[in-house]
């Protein structure tokens, strides 16, 4: 009977640590003020494969909320997470000092952007809400006056929301700065019925080391690439808060909880573990993406070129600096899955990849329907849409329309939004002429055909660039 029962622990365990893999452990809403860790915090949390980040509103705190909201957009475009949306505070009175260094930091490219078609904080939270079934996180890194405002307005979000981790000293520091933007918020939310997870930083010891920030310079992930500028930065080199740690503390504390303590005072108070290395290992293990396992069947995939066919080998490190290791992997596995190097898997793949991209999503998180058709070989579009997002058949997320003419477009719908991806029409007529003129000289039955469409394959493999290749348009 033991022996039994110690059986079905150990499945019991291996079930939760392998199944539904591409799922999620942390879905989230941001709250943020726009200060300089606060640019660190959001890229971690975005970064991680095991947190959903659903929205993002900002609030008046280092920043007016109308600055934050130019910063968090421009870091989420810069990102390709157009379609991340991100909603604006604009009742809280808090008259923000907007802190020069913060101000000053560069999130992203700001030119061009409108704060005043921002929606309003309680209408997206209320929309997130009721789409996103799984219980989330609220994540604060500033004030507590978005959450009061939602306790209050939405009934839903005491029952959807798990917990709230406040970047904070806690109740007993009042004159904490995130606490001081809005006391009364701060009281109430602290006493209310949702979890309150105070999560602080190291005072005045400094996290960001040289070495700390060596590591995350060689880290290849457009989040570490974005910290790593910033301390490149006159505006950090200046500013010794700059290498400290405050928010960065709440994603680490997401992931890693066990590095963290519970003060003896006060259950919900959480306070950093004294290993600060430990802390600083993890936090590049967010930022390269390593928070759960990218394969289910082997541990790593080759980046190593002499892996590879011969013909394909002398690109394979040129396309994993371009376009990363998840469009490389996606490629491998939907060219194996189609027999043959195809153009239009190669489209499909990074069609998939750049729709995750921008509403940063894993596989399996949307449904999609392919306008491709099922005659080749547009059609092949199919197989690498299919692996890059896990809209497959099987899933029963992969829809394909054959009732109208074919064209290389498809519809992504994910959180009650839809957009529609659509190869430009030069770059599509360019790809079908050369496919046509190879089978007009050659046949489809000559090998000579086939060699020749594998070299076209891996030649656009290498110069499409999923950023200038589509054109995306927003459904709904």
């Amino acid at each position: 009977m033991k022996r039994i029962l110690i059986l079905i622990i150990g499945l019991a365990i291996n079930i939760s640590l392998f199944s539904h893999p591409w799922k999620p452990s942390h879905y989230a809403i941001i709250d943020t003020d726009g200060g300089i860790d606060d640019i660190r915090a959001v890229s971690m949390l975005l970064a991680s494969p095991d947190v959903r980040v659903l929205a993002i509103i900002v609030s008046p705190g280092a920043l007016s909320a109308e600055n934050a909201y130019l910063k968090v957009k421009s870091l989420l475009d810069s990102f390709w997470h157009e379609g991340v949306p991100v909603g604006i505070n604009r009742i809280c009175n808090f008259k923000s000092p907007d802190f020069p260094v913060a101000l000053n930091t560069l999130w992203g490219e700001e030119k061009g952007l409108d704060e005043t078609k921002a929606p309003d904080c309680i209408s997206l939270i209320k929309e997130v809400l009721s789409t996103e079934k799984t219980q989330v996180s609220f994540i604060c890194l500033g004030g507590m006056s978005t959450v009061s405002l939602a306790v209050k307005e939405i009934p839903l979000f005491k029952q959807q929301v798990k917990e709230i981790i406040w970047s904070s000293n806690g109740p007993n520091d009042k004159k904490h700065f995130n606490y001081q933007i809005d006391v009364p918020a701060a009281e109430k939310v602290m006493k209310g019925d949702i979890p309150v997870k105070s999560v602080t930083g190291f005072d005045n010891e400094i996290f960001y080391n040289e070495v700390t920030i060596k590591a995350i310079s060689e880290i290849s992930s457009i989040y570490a690439e974005k910290i790593s500028g910033f301390f490149k930065s006159d505006i950090a080199g200046n500013h010794e808060y700059s290498y400290l740690a405050t928010d960065e503390m709440v994603p680490l504390y997401l992931h890693y909880p066990g590095l963290f303590q519970h003060d003896s005072i006060a259950d919900d108070f959480i306070c950093p573990a004294e290993n600060i290395s430990l802390l600083r290992e993890n936090t590049l293990k967010i930022l390269s993406g390593e928070t759960v396992a990218k394969n289910q069947v082997i541990k790593v995939f080759p980046n190593d070129p002499a892996f590879y066919s011969a013909d394909v080998e002398p690109f394979v490190t040129d396309i994993i600096e371009k376009y990363g290791m998840d469009e490389w992997t996606s490629g491998v596995i939907a060219n194996e899955l189609h027999r043959h190097l195809g153009v239009f898997a190669i489209v499909g793949v990074k069609m998939g990849i750049r729709a995750r991209e921008y509403f940063n999503t894993g596989v399996d998180e949307f449904s999609t329907v392919s306008f491709a058709g099922s005659v080749p070989p547009l059609s092949c579009m199919n197989d690498g849409l299919q692996v890059s997002t896990g809209s497959t058949p099987g899933h029963g997320l992969l829809t394909v329309i054959n009732n109208i003419p074919a064209a290389p477009s498809a519809e992504f719908s994910y959180m009650n939004r839809k957009i529609r991806l659509t190869l430009k029409p030069l770059i599509a007529e360019k790809i079908s002429s050369e496919l046509k003129e190879i089978n007009f000289v050659n046949g489809l039955d000559s090998n000579i055909y086939w060699e020749l469409v594998r070299k076209n394959s891996v030649k656009y493999w290498r110069d499409l660039d999923r950023h200038d290749i589509f054109l995306i348009d927003i459904v709904d």
